[in-house]
């Protein structure tokens, strides 16, 4: 004999296995939404972030903001997320320097696969072989030759230790067997002053310093570190095409949320996030400002992190590179 379930019961029993449904699709959001970006403010993140927020600040109603909290390889931007109420008010948007690479170089106050849960994965920002004018190489492979014969001779200069621009500069030096000296600079703008006053001369530039620097001669573009061609210099060889088969290399960005967002309310922030990011005129925009569109949904990102992060920690264990 079947045994029924009062009616009041089973309906209770659904509420029970169903948290928040209904809560997260009528009351979100019910405040303002903050994205946290763990970097200094006037970067590729404000590029994104706020016209970002500029949409969902339509779409939902509320007021979106930015946070800026740069430190540690974005570690102290990143643990302030972790550890914002998860209900969907606080995103976080990183680059791989901060969730695929920073974890092999920094005592982590947080579990990045497991504090963190993806939203969507919205660009790749390539980064260029650059010389400064007085190298005379007008080619990758030339200037691998100059390096050869001069080992240690050419200065690289980076935006600090760990960076994607050091990262890439290593992994060509590895693939390559040269040698050049790396020279650390405090942020990406000291970096790119050190190269366009001859004081180092090579860097990974990205789209943006190649376009307002090359043009008047002061920097010379040899090759970009994506697999294919960037669309704003369809005339630069990718590193492959130059001469060093397999070598990939770009910053990528995205957009998380603290771990414990109900389903519905993701789903909700997803959704959203993907329309934009997906949308014509945005993609019109990231292109323009030196950004090759991605839209990927949390599938593509878990899949690419697990990638990048196995990439680049396998070369920073090679390279013996540690933190001061």
């Amino acid at each position: 004999m079947t045994t029924r379930m009062p009616r009041r019961t089973a309906l209770l029993s659904m509420a029970a296995t169903l948290p928040s449904l209904a809560l997260a699709q009528d009351g979100f959001p019910s405040r303002a939404i903050t994205i946290l970006a763990p970097l200094a403010p006037g970067g590729p993140a404000d590029v994104m972030g706020r016209p970002l927020g500029q949409a969902l600040t339509t779409e939902w109603g509320q007021p979106v903001v930015m946070d800026h909290r740069p430190g540690a390889g974005g570690t102290i931007g990143m643990d302030a997320a972790a550890r914002a109420r998860p209900d969907g008010h606080t995103l976080v948007i990183v680059s791989n320097s901060t969730y695929a690479i920073a974890p092999h170089l920094y005592p982590m106050p947080y579990d990045t696969e497991t504090a963190f849960v993806p939203v969507a994965l919205i660009a790749q920002a390539p980064s260029f072989v650059v010389v400064h004018r007085s190298v005379p190489a007008t080619t990758l492979a030339e200037l691998i030759a100059l390096a050869r014969a001069q080992p240690g001779g050419l200065a690289f200069a980076t935006a600090g230790i760990g960076f994607t621009s050091h990262l890439a500069t290593e992994l060509l030096m590895a693939m390559t067997g040269i040698s050049m000296l790396h020279v650390p600079y405090r942020g990406g703008a000291p970096a790119t002053q050190a190269m366009l006053s001859g004081e180092a001369q090579v860097n990974f530039m990205e789209a943006a310093f190649v376009r307002a620097h090359a043009p008047g001669g002061a920097i010379r573009p040899l090759a970009v570190g994506s697999a294919t061609r960037h669309p704003l210099f369809p005339e630069i060889p990718t590193v492959a095409e130059a001469g060093v088969p397999g070598f990939e290399s770009a910053t990528y960005w995205a957009l998380l949320a603290p771990a414990g967002v109900p389903v519905p309310v993701l789903a909700r922030v997803s959704e959203a996030v993907l329309r934009w990011a997906r949308s014509e005129p945005t993609r019109a925009m990231l292109t323009g400002a030196g950004f090759i569109p991605i839209g990927g949904d949390a599938a593509a990102f878990r899949a690419h992190r697990a990638e990048d992060a196995a990439k680049w920690g396998r070369v920073i264990r090679e390279r013996g590179i540690r933190m001061p």
